[in-house]
């Protein structure tokens, strides 16, 4: 899976956001950080992100996790990142109690 498609889908439709001036991701040292310009709250902003990020990993076996990092004026940055969850996707064999072949 190319987690830059998703993360495309998700800057595009964020940036077309009504209220959105501005939407992009810079990296640094590896950690996705999410700067957006804006005249809306803050709460509507992190509406619109949990909004897009879902409709970006629709149909996949993604997870997202959004942390505030900081306000400047109308600048507001924040973590990101899309993530596959740490969990056993098949049977190993040993018995294990958390088994994917009990899980209903």
């Amino acid at each position: 899976m190319d987690l830059n498609v998703i993360w495309n889908y998700f800057i595009e439709h964020l940036k077309e956001e009504d209220g959105i001036d501005e939407a992009q991701v810079k990296w640094s040292a590896g950690i996705p950080f999410i700067y957006i310009r804006s005249k809306k709250p803050k709460d509507d902003i992190e509406y619109c992100i949990m909004k897009w990020s879902a409709k970006a990993m629709r149909g996949k076996r993604l997870h997202s996790d959004t942390i505030f990092f900081r306000e400047e004026e109308s600048l507001y940055v924040y973590r990101h990142r899309f993530f596959v969850p740490q969990e056993k996707m098949f049977c190993c064999g040993n018995l294990c109690v958390d088994c994917v072949r009990l899980k209903q």
